[in-house]
């Protein structure tokens, strides 16, 4: 977008992060918030810190104090747009994932040789466990992430120094990435915000104690699920270790088990990921997780919907676990299950329009406060981005072009003339604040 158009929509903004002022002490504190919000939206080619402070004309240590140490407070900014959501959008879809961002040196918290979803291998980088908001619109979504946490390795917990110069919080340990995924729907639900379905990977569907957790907490969902999953699709005679009692993988059910292979199959459409309308057929049937009990599985009292879908152009098959009611309509969940396309999406938009991946932070605080100013951000251009898609017709030139689905910044002007020119008599220095 142009310099004159983010200059247009600077009174929406403004509006937008006005929201938010009370959860800082200082007018001064809360001033810096557009700086780096409107500096994590502009053309600048790395959205971090550094390159924002010095086109906004701003101190860059005061910009840094900013995200690390200044007082104001990021879990009452979260409840914020929490509430946010829950009033202006109503009951949607979660989508839960972690992200890898891949990261040069060892003193960004959490930093560390693990799976970096960015760059498909073993990459030195940091992981962030997120939860996604959509509204699942097949032709002018909203989406928004509501909650960002830092996925801390065990190689972490162990290292006290490096523990203290990161400040990690005392409290703050390393948790398996489901644990953290549960802890944050309960966050957001408790804020107010309501989902008709959670969906997610392989790597929360596979986890009978995920399910479990949905389970305690009311919510339904729907996720892909790994083909060795044991499982049963009827109840076994008597709770035995004996083999012919054990639980079977999915994808022997899916082949083998009368309830699956007496069944026919049931075509449908479903958007899938940004290739559009991708036709897939299905079976589905009721199972029972294994639940750990004295020693040994044993089958849930409650029964999951297993659905097996499988590509009619590719041939390639997806295993599905919800929780689902038994009355639950399985097109409906198919729908939600590739719903997951929309958080891929809100990722590479939100690294390229607004920051979300620049961060070069050496503190916890730090990291925590530029994901927020982020999904904040992010939140804004959606919004916006979804009223001017609605203002034009879908054949209307360009319409379609990344340039214009989007309300990141090209062409932007100067930093320090859309935000006024905040000069040298309105900063502060870091003790000030």
């Amino acid at each position: 977008m142009t310099g004159q158009q983010m200059l247009t929509l600077q009174p929406a903004l403004r509006r937008h992060l006005e929201a938010f002022r009370d959860c800082f002490r200082k007018e001064v504190t809360f001033d810096y918030l557009e700086t780096y919000v409107v500096g994590l939206m502009s053309d600048i080619k790395r959205k971090s810190v550094e390159p924002i402070a010095l086109a906004a004309e701003v101190p860059v240590r005061t910009l840094q104090e900013f995200l690390s140490s200044f007082v104001w407070d990021n879990a009452r900014a979260e409840l914020l747009l929490h509430r946010m959501v829950a009033d202006k959008r109503g009951c949607g879809i979660g989508v839960i994932d972690g992200c890898g961002h891949r990261k040069a040196g060892r003193k960004t918290p959490g930093v560390r040789r693990q799976w970096c979803g960015e760059t498909g291998k073993v990459d030195n980088c940091v992981v962030g466990q997120h939860l996604l908001y959509t509204d699942n619109d097949p032709a002018n979504p909203f989406g928004c992430v509501l909650c960002s946490d830092l996925f801390l390795p065990e190689i972490w917990d162990a290292d006290a120094a490096r523990r203290k110069e990161a400040k990690i919080p005392e409290e703050l340990h390393h948790r398996v990435k489901w644990r953290i995924a549960l802890e944050q729907v309960k966050r957001a639900v408790g804020n107010g915000v309501r989902f008709s379905y959670l969906t997610f990977d392989e790597e929360y569907g596979s986890v009978p104690g995920f399910w479990f957790g949905l389970d305690e907490l009311g919510q339904w969902g729907i996720g892909e699920t790994r083909a060795n999953l044991p499982c049963w699709a009827t109840e076994p005679a008597c709770n035995s270790l004996r083999a012919e009692h054990a639980p079977r993988e999915v994808r022997n059910l899916a082949s083998h088990s009368p309830v699956f292979y007496k069944q026919s199959w049931t075509e449908v459409v479903v958007k899938d990921t940004t290739r559009g309308r991708q036709r897939w057929r299905y079976k589905a049937a009721r199972v029972q997780l294994p639940n750990t009990r004295k020693g040994h599985n044993v089958p849930t009292d409650r029964r999951y919907w297993l659905i097996v879908a499988e590509s009619m152009a590719t041939k390639e098959v997806k295993y599905f676990l919800s929780n689902a009611p038994e009355s639950a309509n399985m097109l409906d969940l198919l729908r939600v299950a590739f719903a997951r396309w929309h958080i891929e999406r809100w990722f590479e938009v939100a690294k390229q329009e607004a920051g979300f991946g620049d961060f070069e932070v050496r503190t916890y605080c730090g990291l925590m406060r530029h994901w927020l100013c982020s999904s904040i951000a992010m939140f804004f251009l959606s919004e916006q981005t979804q009223r001017l898609r609605g203002e034009k017709s879908t054949d209307h030139d360009g319409a379609g072009g990344r340039g214009d689905q989007h309300a990141g910044g090209e062409d932007m002007e100067d930093l320090a003339a859309i935000l006024g020119g905040q000069g040298e008599n309105s900063r502060v220095s870091a003790i000030a604040q």
